[in-house]
């Protein structure tokens, strides 16, 4: 993709007003696109696709004309004018069928993100109705990539302001404090597969703009504690790592108009007991709470490469060989357990 710069001078109108407080209005902007958006003084700094900085530089001569006429915007101003220019992403959906449509889930930078299998769409459906989601299977299924593109589309509709990332740095211990560097080269191997996610959707200057303005923050679970997340989507990846202690902490940093996913595979629990996992209760505790939804997912909803699903499924036969082995140690001819014998001495 061909990325060009242009500088727009901004007169006849106070900037302040134009951009929103705390350049509230340009954020909206550039939500609904990849282009990064600088302000410099009285100069808006395009960064992007060419057909994407000539619609952004219509939105805002729109907007100009209509503060001259009005002499205020609001964010419903600005929302519509977006909508109106930008339309709905120009020739590429208008070829879709209404199916292909429904199942869209976010225009990336090289391709469209979409749910491709039943289990996905049920998914992706869950996540739209409901305020948190615990999304539970295998490696290779789409748990956290699906998730990320889901907080980037709710971020460009305006829904939330912001995205929040986090997993547990179980290897670490939860204390980063020997590792060398500094906070984020200590946290970046426990991060980077949220970052590399991000980086499949988004271009890179964007997702610097978006990290460096706080609209985008990958934090370890741990530094979570003590905050209110309002307006926010969140995402907690690798959730069987995280003990009940940390579970509960994450699920009440929920604020108002905030949307959470909760992703992981329980067959891969990294704690010293798979027991302490507070992944692995949740359906028990949660289960009939309104808003609150589970999916998941097994191996036939693999769409890595196809030797993930085999990987997967060799797994599983060895953990219930394994299992069958310690059962028939524990127990003598007549299928009773060592227990019950010494119970009944």
């Amino acid at each position: 993709m061909q990325t060009v710069e242009k500088k727009l001078k901004i007169s006849d109108v106070d900037p302040v007003e134009l951009f929103g407080a705390q350049e509230s209005h340009l954020q909206l902007i550039e939500n609904a696109f990849d282009t990064t958006v600088t302000v410099r003084g009285d100069t808006v700094v395009l960064r992007g696709a060419p057909t994407e900085l000539k619609k952004i530089e219509q939105i805002l001569q729109e907007l100009t004309r209509t503060l001259q006429r009005t002499g205020k915007l609001t964010v419903t101003d600005v929302s519509m004018i977006i909508d109106l220019i930008n339309g709905n992403r120009g020739n590429a959906s208008a070829s879709m069928t209404g199916d292909d449509l429904d199942s869209v889930i976010y225009w990336g930078k090289r391709e469209v993100i979409r749910a491709r299998t039943p289990k996905q769409m049920e998914y992706y459906k869950k996540v739209q109705k409901n305020d948190l989601v615990f999304c539970i299977g295998p490696a290779g299924t789409g748990k956290t990539f699906l998730a990320v593109a889901m907080a980037l589309s709710a971020l460009r509709a305006n829904e939330v302001t912001r995205i929040i990332l986090s997993r547990p740095a179980v290897e670490a211990g939860e204390s980063l404090g020997f590792l060398p560097g500094d906070i984020s080269e200590k946290v970046d191997p426990y991060l980077r597969p949220l970052l590399d996610a991000l980086s499949d959707m988004v271009s890179p200057d964007k997702l610097k703009s978006m990290i460096e303005r706080r609209i985008v923050e990958i934090v370890p679970l741990a530094y979570m504690r003590g905050r209110t997340l309002n307006n926010s989507f969140i995402i907690l990846d690798e959730a069987q790592n995280a003990t009940r202690t940390q579970m509960k902490m994450f699920l009440t940093r929920l604020g108002q108009q905030s949307k959470a996913i909760v992703t992981g595979d329980v067959t891969q629990v990294d704690l010293g007991h798979r027991s302490e996992s507070g992944l692995m209760d949740v359906a028990r505790l949660f289960g009939g709470i309104s808003g609150i939804e589970f999916v998941e997912f097994g191996k036939v909803d693999v769409v890595r490469h196809r030797l993930v699903a085999e990987i997967v499924s060799a797994y599983e036969r060895f953990d219930e060989q394994a299992q069958h082995k310690h059962q028939g140690k524990h127990s003598d001819g007549n299928g009773s357990s060592a227990a019950d014998n010494h119970v009944g001495q």
